[in-house]
């Protein structure tokens, strides 16, 4: 008789069993096969279940949130957009590199303008210690933004603009830009 190899302990064996889920040395090991394929596929349910359930929470503490919350989410992509854009430059107001906190300064304040919050020209990398306790240390920034955007790009940063307030559409559209424009420069460096 031919040696036939048992499906659960992988070994060669003349004396074995034949049922609809293979060939086995004996009916114990059958079983044990049989129990341990149930528990992966109860497994697979489950994980499978739980990924559905995360996806619906996610989808529906989406569904709830607020414009305040989806602009502070925003803010964060973007921010993280600027610091990575300028990952290589130093502060805009002090001009050195240090190892210390960088943040995403603007020039013309959020809390000011508004409408300029999202605008690439008007936000830089600027170390913590410029933006916190120096208020945006504005006096070394503007020259260091002169030259680094030009005079005219400088004058309409400060000329009058329209009064913007983001919709909840909005501020998703463009989180999800910024996340894709973040993503692109950290698969360039």
């Amino acid at each position: 008789m031919p040696k036939r190899k048992c499906k659960h302990c992988k070994e060669f064996t003349e004396k074995f069993i034949k049922v609809p889920a293979g060939i086995f040395c004996d009916m114990e090991h059958a079983v044990t096969f049989a129990y341990e394929v149930n528990k992966k596929n109860r497994d697979k349910k489950i994980a499978k279940e739980k990924q559905e359930y995360n996806r619906e929470t996610k989808r529906r503490k989406q569904a709830l949130k607020s414009r305040s919350e989806w602009l502070k989410d925003c803010q964060q992509v973007f921010n993280k957009f600027i610091r990575e854009r300028d990952v290589a430059l130093p502060c805009v107001s002090c001009g050195r590199h240090h190892t210390g906190q960088y943040h995403a300064g603007h020039y013309r304040s959020v809390g000011a303008h508004p409408e300029l919050r999202f605008n690439e020209r008007n936000c830089h990398k600027q170390c913590s210690a410029c933006n916190n306790h120096l208020s945006g240390n504005i006096s070394n920034y503007r020259p260091n933004l002169i030259a680094k955007i030009g005079s005219s790009e400088l004058e309409r940063l400060e000329g009058p603009h329209e009064p913007k307030k983001y919709t909840v559409e909005e501020l998703k559209e463009l989180k999800k830009y910024y996340q894709i424009k973040l993503k692109t420069l950290q698969n360039e460096g």
